[in-house]
C-alpha cells in the first residue's frame, strides 16, 4: 500500500552549519515535484533556536510501526519530525502541519533533561516504534559509554527513560533497527563521543577500538542475547536496514573500512532456524576495493596508503526489499545492488558523484568538481527515486575533505524498464555554506513505511 502512495512533493533536509556556532542549524524544506516551477530548489526553512546542535539522523513521529497489532495508534499521523541534535544533545519537535513548506519547532528537550532521564548524551537516529519514539544515543553525559537506546512518548515527546534492562557487553553504540515479527532488535557500533567528536582518531582506528560487532536482543524482554562479531580489521559498522518484508529475518549493515586493504563491505545478517534453537548469524556479501590514487591528492590521514577507500557510510532497502542503495563517500560513487537473492547481491547500476579525488561534476554542471561524495541516502516509498547529500559528521568532514565540504544534494531517477539509475539533471539544490545531512520525504519514505506484521 505504502508503494502505490502518491509520490513526494517535498523533502526536508538537516542543514549543518559547519563552524558549529553563530549561525544555527536548520531544516530545509526542498521542492521535490517535478511539475512545479520550484523545483530542486529551497522552498522553506526553520532555524534552530541555538548553536551547535550539529542534527543528525531525524525522523518521524508516527509510521508503520505504530499501527502493530499488540500496540495500536490508530488516530497517529506523520506530523511531527524528531530532530536530535548529536553534539549538542538536544532534542527538537518540529510540527509539519498546517503549512508542510513552513514546519515550526513546538518543542525543545534541553540535554540536561535528557541526560537525567536516560543517563545517555548525544542522541543519534530517530526510529518510530510500536510503544512510543525510540532514539539512540552515543554515549554518557561524560563523553564515554556506554552508549544505548531510549524512548520518547508517542504524543507528549517526553523523556520516558533507557530501553535496555540487561544490556549485557554490549557498549560502543551506533545505529538500531528490529524485526517486530521475530522479536529481535539489532544493534551496531562506531564508538563513545570521545573518540570520535574530535574526528576519527588514527590511532584508535589502527588499533581496531572502533566498532566491529553488531548486537541482538529480545525486543520484549529488553535483554542483550548475542553478539556477532564481524572480525578485527572491520571498523566503524555503521548503518543496520532490515528487510521491509516482516516475515524476512534478515538485513543489511554497511562496514566503512577494513583495515587490512581499506576495502568497505557490506554484511548480511539473518536468523538460521526456527524456535527456540534458531540463532542468528553474519556474513559478508558484498565488498568493495579501494582505488588506487595518487598520494599528493589525497588528505592527510589517506597520504600513507596511497589508495581511496570506499567509505561505505550509509545504505537504503527499497520497500521491496529489492535494491540495496551503497553510498561511497570517499570514491565518490553510488552504487544499486539487486538483492533479491540477500545471499548473492548483484550489481545493476552505478553514478559518480564528488570524490576524494575524482571531484566527479553534477550533469547540471559537469565542469564545476565537487567534493564530499554520496553519504546520506533515502528512497522513496515506491522505489523510483533516492535522493542523497553529502556531508557525514563535521569533524570527520574536514578530515577527509579537508577544502570544507560544500553542500550538494542529487536526486537519482530509477527507470521503470531496466531498473538503471540516472542523476536527474534538473535537480541540484544549493545550501548556501550549509551542509546537508539527514533527509525525509513528505508522507514518508522508505525508512519509515516498513517493520510492521504483514
Amino acid at each position: 500500500m505504502a508503494m502505490e502512495a502518491p509520490a513526494e512533493k517535498l523533502a526536508y533536509v538537516a542543514m549543518l552549519n559547519p563552524t558549529l556556532k553563530g549561525r544555527p542549524d536548520a531544516m530545509g524544506v526542498v521542492d521535490v515535484d517535478p511539475g512545479s516551477k520550484s523545483y530542486g530548489r529551497m522552498v522553506g526553512q526553520v532555524d534552530m533556536p541555538n548553536a551547535g546542535d550539529e542534527l543528525h539522523h531525524f525522523g518521524w513521529n508516527a509510521c508503520s510501526s505504530c499501527l502493530c497489532p499488540y500496540s495500536p495508534h490508530p488516530h497517529m499521523e506523520r506530523r511531527y519530525l524528531v530532530v536530535p541534535g548529536l553534539r549538542s544533545s538536544r532534542i527538537h519537535i518540529l510540527d509539519t502541519k498546517p503549512d508542510p513548506r513552513n514546519p515550526k519547532v513546538v518543542k525543545a528537550i534541553e540535554p540536561e533533561t535528557v541526560m537525567k532521564r536516560t543517563g545517555y548524551s548525544r542522541p543519534h537516529t530517530v526510529h518510530c516504534g510500536p510503544e512510543g519514539i525510540y532514539l539512540n544515543a552515543m554515549g554518557s553525559p561524560d563523553g564515554e559509554g556506554p552508549g544505548g537506546v531510549f524512548i520518547l512518548d508517542g504524543e507528549s515527546f517526553d523523556v520516558r527513560g533507557r530501553w535496555e534492562l540487561d544490556r549485557g557487553p554490549q557498549y560502543l553504540s551506533y545505529d538500531f533497527a528490529w524485526h517486530l515479527g521475530h522479536d529481535s532488535m539489532i544493534t551496531s557500533e562506531w564508538g563513545t563521543p570521545n573518540m570520535f567528536e574530535g574526528g576519527l582518531n588514527p590511532e584508535l582506528l589502527l588499533g581496531g577500538k572502533y566498532g566491529r560487532q553488531i548486537h541482538v536482543w529480545d525486543l520484549q524482554k529488553r535483554k542483550h542475547k548475542q553478539v556477532l562479531d564481524l572480525g578485527a580489521e572491520q571498523q566503524l559498522v555503521f548503518e543496520l536496514r532490515p528487510a521491509r518484508n516482516p516475515t524476512n529475518a534478515y538485513g543489511f549493515v554497511g562496514v566503512v573500512v577494513s583495515l587490512k586493504d581499506l576495502s568497505s563491505s557490506i554484511w548480511l545478517w539473518y536468523k538460521d532456524g526456527r524456535g527456540e534453537n534458531a540463532k542468528w548469524k553474519i556474513q559478508k556479501v558484498i565488498e568493495i576495493p579501494a582505488e588506487p590514487a595518487d598520494p599528493e591528492l589525497l588528505p592527510p590521514l589517506l597520504k600513507g596508503f596511497g589508495a581511496v577507500p570506499p567509505f561505505v557510510t550509509d545504505v537504503n532497502l527499497s520497500l521491496d526489499d529489492k535494491y540495496l542503495y551503497v553510498s561511497c563517500w570517499g570514491s565518490g560513487e553510488f552504487r544499486q545492488y539487486d538483492v533479491s537473492d540477500p545471499f548473492h547481491p548483484k550489481l545493476n547500476s552505478t553514478v559518480r558523484m564528488g570524490g576524494i579525488v575524482r571531484r566527479a561534476g553534477h550533469p547540471a554542471k559537469p565542469g564545476m568538481p565537487l567534493n564530499g561524495g554520496p553519504q546520506m541516502v533515502e528512497v522513496s516509498r515506491d522505489g523510483r527515486r533516492a535522493y542523497v547529500t553529502n556531508s557525514l559528521y563535521t569533524a570527520v568532514d574536514d578530515q577527509i575533505y579537508p577544502d570544507g565540504v560544500k553542500g550538494w544534494m542529487m536526486k537519482v531517477d530509477v527507470d521503470p524498464i531496466t531498473d538503471q539509475m540516472r542523476v536527474d539533471p534538473q535537480f541540484f539544490p544549493h545550501f548556501d555554506g550549509m551542509r546537508p545531512h539527514q533527509t525525509r520525504l513528505e508522507g514518508g519514505d522508505a525508512s519509515s513505511d516498513s517493520y510492521c506484521y504483514a
